[in-house]
């Protein structure tokens, strides 16, 4: 059985976006690209309904071929467990309640026990002093954290 990934909503935005003329931007961009072509297939990917409504927002064409890109990916259920740690995030100060979002994408990985959360999100996600809080918070409700990580650092040892 090979191993989970949970794909949150950057992943599909990066991947389908036009090509920034932000050099990052790009480089995300292209490294989102190259590890969805090459590398998800190694993987059991799975998202859920949140990320599909958000990847749906906006510009028909692009929001249509982000639903394209995530069309066979299995969804997770959002449940009360995920619900209530996601609320937990937020009460504690972890996760500001404007990106509440993050954090059922973040309880979702977590609860379903996934292997790792894929995130372009650095702001609210994939931030170290922030994920010490999240693995602190998880911890004491019982759950582990998935490891979380951006394509980048998924391809680096590759």
């Amino acid at each position: 059985m090979a191993e989970s990934v949970f794909i949150e909503t950057t992943i599909p935005n990066y991947h389908v976006a036009r090509r920034s003329r932000d050099i990052v931007q790009a480089a995300r961009q292209e490294l989102t690209i190259d590890w969805w072509e090459s590398r998800r297939r190694a993987y059991d990917l799975y998202t859920s309904q949140p990320v599909l409504d958000e990847v749906a927002r906006g510009e028909q064409e692009m929001a249509t071929a982000r639903l394209e890109l995530l069309k066979d990916v299995p969804l997770l259920a959002i449940n009360e467990a995920v619900v209530s740690l996601a609320e937990s995030l937020i009460h504690k100060g972890i996760i500001p309640e404007k990106a509440g979002e993050d954090a059922l994408h973040i309880s979702c990985a977590s609860v379903h026990q996934m292997g790792y959360l894929l995130t372009w999100n650095c702001r609210h996600i994939a931030n170290p002093h922030i994920q010490r809080r999240i693995r602190a918070a998880l911890g004491a409700y019982g759950y582990d954290t998935p490891i979380i990580c951006t394509p980048e650092e998924f391809l680096e040892n590759e």
